[in-house]
């Protein structure tokens, strides 16, 4: 006989800790663009990007490699973490400047995550692990995105210096918060290097909901980080979940975890296509990629490579772009060899 089983049925076990990260690639593990960049934006790590406005120079976003050393994050599992470096800020923190990096969740997984958003007495924790080179209190903010938009600053408290540290966030619902049943963006979880005078008061009160307003973001931050060339922050370990208590990290397979990514994001490596046709006419070569799992939205699509070997191959294009499906036309000019070797990618991005 099999022996019982507590809170399971022998015809179906269930994990009702499975699938609750509504946050995706929290665990930093796609990079499907690169591994570091000085540019702005969706860069690096899938999914998490950087906005920069006032700096002096472009601080450095990158997936970073973790070693046992980083004790805290490795022993949870955690081999990665998003990374910036500072710049070097020679003006100084100026009010207009500001650097943070933030994922933001399609409205439908929160609408439908079971997170009763309206009431208080209904939780989401945040959780996370960060390191800072310098020794600084940080800010962030949770900002809900439809109707008349909310948000909710936190703090974490004063970090030690190149001292991993995991913090926790219970954030209840709010009567004025709206989530729409869509595809668009609901709900935004922002972490902040520095923010300047013109997004900050002081006077604004951490853990409390309130409208969003774009110059009371936080309150006044820090300018330490800001102002120490080649400062470093990272994260790791980035969850979201319904509830009032922050269960272990959900991590998922990097299979799981591209295929997630790539509802947002894809990129088709260089892709070979050559013949050889007869007589003089013009031809038309075309070539469908599917798109499974199919995107957010109908994407936009850019292509890169070699557009063509020994000129027979006059324009190539994108046909029939779908959020399932899409097409790549070649005109081919004569009948000679021709030649073509492109890949693309697709950006559905929140």
């Amino acid at each position: 006989a099999l022996p019982a089983i507590s809170g399971a049925s022998l015809t179906g076990i269930t994990d009702t800790l499975s699938f609750r990260n509504l946050i995706i690639n929290g665990a930093m593990n796609v990079a499907q663009r690169g591994t570091s960049s000085t540019s702005s934006g969706y860069q690096t790590v899938d999914r998490f990007t950087t906005a920069l406005t006032g700096v002096d120079e472009n601080p450095t976003q990158a997936q970073h490699a973790l070693t046992s050393s980083d004790t805290g994050p490795w022993e949870k599992g955690f081999r990665f973490s998003y990374h910036l470096t500072n710049g070097n800020q020679t003006s100084g923190a100026g009010g207009a400047d500001y650097v943070f990096l933030y994922q933001n969740i399609e409205a439908q997984n929160i609408a439908s995550s079971g997170w009763d958003y309206t009431s208080a007495s209904s939780y989401i924790t945040l959780s996370f692990w960060v390191r800072s080179s310098v020794a600084q209190n940080f800010f962030g903010y949770i900002r809900s995105r439809d109707g008349t938009e909310q948000s909710r600053s936190f703090q974490t408290g004063s970090l030690s210096a190149n001292t991993w540290t995991k913090i926790t966030k219970a954030i209840p619902g709010n009567s004025n918060i709206q989530i729409d049943n869509n595809s668009a963006v609901g709900l935004g979880v922002y972490l902040a290097p520095f923010f300047g005078a013109d997004y900050t008061d002081d006077s604004k009160t951490v853990d409390t909901w309130s409208a969003y307003v774009s110059g009371e973001r936080t309150p006044d931050t820090p300018s330490t980080w800001y102002t120490t060339n080649d400062a470093t922050l990272e994260i790791t370990g980035v969850q979201l979940e319904v509830g009032d208590t922050a269960t272990e990290f959900e991590h998922r397979s990097y299979g799981d975890e591209l295929a997630r990514c790539q509802r947002y994001y894809r990129l088709q490596s260089k892709s070979r296509a050559s013949g050889k046709l007869g007589g003089s006419q013009n031809y038309v070569s075309m070539v469908s990629f599917p798109l499974s799992p199919q995107m957010r939205n109908t994407p936009t699509v850019s292509m890169y490579g070699s557009a063509s070997y020994n000129g027979n191959v006059s324009t190539i294009d994108t046909v029939n772009v779908t959020l399932d499906h899409i097409g790549i036309m070649a005109n081919i000019s004569d009948g000679n060899y021709y030649y073509y070797n492109n890949g693309w990618t697709a950006d559905a991005e929140l």
